[in-house]
């Protein structure tokens, strides 16, 4: 993949991503809100589940904007589309698929073993 348009499809993601991030940190309980009513307990569950729910998808975001910050990286230094384990190149598929991928597939399969 062509570094010029892999930079600007990260740099895109990554806006996305810090447009995303931004709106889950806003989305968490708040402090200040008053209420009038006890909460009926319902909806503490519902609430409680909902700002797992926020904080997963933040935790994700997160990531995937490190990835995406890596990868940027690696267009600079010169690395960019060469697996970080093994040194081969890594598939031009993969990288239209995944930009800000860091390893080839194979790599990538290994990895993910080891984590389970």
């Amino acid at each position: 993949m062509d570094t010029v348009v892999a930079r600007k499809r990260l740099e895109e993601i990554r806006d996305e991503l810090d447009r995303s991030i931004s709106v889950l940190e806003g989305s968490g309980p708040r402090n200040d809100q008053v209420t009038e009513y006890p909460q009926d307990p319902a909806d503490a569950g519902a609430n409680l589940t909902e700002t797992q729910r926020s904080a997963a998808m933040l935790t994700v975001a997160r990531q995937q904007r490190s990835e995406v910050l890596g990868a940027l990286k690696r267009i600079d230094q010169g690395s960019y589309g060469v697996c970080a384990d093994c040194g081969a190149k890594v598939p031009e598929g993969r990288l239209e698929a995944r930009p800000e991928a860091a390893r080839c597939v194979s790599c990538q399969g290994k990895r993910d073993r080891l984590r389970r």
